[in-house]
């Protein structure tokens, strides 16, 4: 919306001193000449913002003139620019929404506070793209159209169509009624029910999205928290989960725990190593998992798998048990 590009225009000219119309658009992720519009809008409104010509020129507001945006205590600013760091903003479409509000949170403190805050929320890193050895995390791309239809059923309370791609099957249209939106570990789904059942869909795998006038049939109030422990409780208890009995070094039980999708029992034994019988989603999942963690994990049990894993390790003695 223009109103909300107009304050942010404020906002970074206040911030960041003069910018250039290039730069500005930039920022504001519209063209130059919107730039120039939104400058003159800025200025028949009475804001002081004037131009510099020149090589190093560009539009900067008059010393001293400042926009008012009470009611932030200095830690629930910090809480807001830290919130800004979150990359699942962009699963939801609100990565540009994100951006805009950190500005005017900056903007909303005192003057004793605003340099502070902004220092101490560069020390604080949520969610980085890499881990400690650089393995990316992936975090899926849903397209910003996509994402707003989806937030807008679910927020207005609208039933919802979506052309979906489950995994394995050929994309097609559905109608749903939407609760709620989740994201973990960059990964965005949506809770809904259709005909009257329980489903769970990845924002990825839908393709296109539809925001329909008819009201949802769904409760007034929903606990979004207890919803997906109840759908991740009926993930984990279906389908080809296997159940192993596991010895692993104490180092690696989290290597183990993070993989496994759920621990049943967990004890200490004499040696120091600890005894584990988690679940995996299935045969291949429980061999991969514990081939991960080497000589640190041993499957007790079941018996095929620690014969699958015994294969598989003398595949590999031969292989390089000679010269290439």
């Amino acid at each position: 919306m223009r109103a909300d590009r107009l304050v942010s225009l404020v906002l970074l000219l206040r911030q960041r001193g003069r910018l250039s119309a290039t730069t500005l658009a930039r920022e504001l992720e519209v063209s130059t000449r919107t730039v120039l519009r939104d400058i003159e809008a800025l200025s028949a409104a009475g804001v002081p913002v004037y131009a510099e010509r020149g090589r190093n020129g560009g539009f900067a507001l008059l010393p001293g003139f400042r926009t008012e945006l009470t009611g932030l205590n200095h830690d629930e600013a910090l809480a807001l620019l830290v919130a800004g760091s979150r990359r699942g903003t962009q699963v939801f479409g609100l990565g540009s929404a994100l951006a805009s509000a950190v500005l005017k949170v900056v903007d909303a403190l005192p003057e004793s506070h605003r340099d502070t805050a902004a220092g101490v929320a560069e020390r604080l890193l949520i969610d980085p793209e890499t881990d400690l050895l650089s393995r990316r995390v992936a975090a899926e791309e849903v397209p910003d159209a996509t994402a707003a239809e989806v937030r807008r059923a679910v927020l207005a309370g609208h039933k919802l169509r979506i052309r979906y791609a489950a995994a394995g099957q050929t994309p097609r249209w559905r109608t749903v009624d939407p609760i709620g939106l989740v994201t973990v570990r960059d990964q965005g789904y949506l809770l809904a029910t259709r005909s009257g059942a329980d489903r769970t869909y990845r924002l990825s795998r839908v393709l296109a999205a539809e925001a329909l006038p008819e009201p949802a049939q769904r409760p007034d109030r929903v606990d979004l928290d207890r919803a997906w422990r109840d759908r991740g409780t009926r993930f984990r208890t279906g389908g080809d989960q296997v159940a192993v009995l596991v010895r692993v070094e104490p180092a690696r039980r989290e290597d183990l725990v993070t993989t496994a999708l759920a621990v049943h029992t967990e004890e200490a034994e004499a040696g120091g190593r600890l005894r584990l019988e988690v679940t995996f989603q299935d045969a291949r999942h429980a061999e991969w998992a514990l081939w991960q963690l080497a000589t640190d994990a041993e499957a007790l049990a079941p018996q095929w798998l620690r014969t699958a894993l015994r294969d598989r390790a003398a595949t590999i003695a031969t292989r390089y048990g000679t010269s290439p």
